[in-house]
């Protein structure tokens, strides 16, 4: 059994209007979001394998905030370049392309493809995946090869505000 916990990189600043996009950090809601959301995956009782991530900014800050919670270092953290607003075709080949080894993997990237990834993998919709969200999904499958092949269930959807009342 395989899980993927798909994570859109938490709220970025643009308060620089000349930063190029790849550069873009968070801003202070996503430097609270992030941290946040990793502790409400340790409470309840999540564990992960490996963290890899979209070399952008806002992307590295927030896998580097969620490792952190989980107690391991920056350096384990496997940053993928063409995750950088991946495409779905892209999202399927790195995922295929996961280390065995691991039985439980989060992804860190980016919308609009994060989303198009997410509605392909069940029958679970979404109109939008909102910043620091995470999209989790349990497959049938030995190998990560296998794993988009494979019979797969949503297991759990999550997100910053989920529960407040605006």
């Amino acid at each position: 059994m395989k899980t993927l916990l798909i994570v859109r990189h938490a709220k970025s600043s643009w308060d620089s209007a000349g930063i190029s996009d790849i550069d873009r950090p968070l801003n202070d809601r996503g430097k609270r979001d992030a941290p946040a959301m990793a502790k409400r995956l340790i409470k309840a009782g999540v564990a992960i394998d490996r963290f890899v991530s979209s070399p952008a900014k806002r992307a590295r800050q927030t896998a580097e905030h969620f490792i952190h919670v989980f107690g391991k270092k920056d350096k384990e953290i496997l940053f993928i370049p063409e995750l950088y607003h991946a495409s779905m075709p892209t999202f399927t080949d790195v995922v295929g392309t996961l280390d065995n080894g691991d039985e439980t993997v989060a992804l860190f990237s980016h919308n609009p493809g994060i989303t198009a990834f997410v509605n392909s993998l069940t029958e679970v919709r979404l109109d939008n995946m909102p910043t620091c969200a995470i999209f989790a999904v349990k497959g049938d499958a030995e190998r990560w090869s296998e794993f988009l092949s494979a019979g797969r269930q949503f297991w759990f959807f999550d997100y910053p505000k989920a529960g407040q009342s605006d």
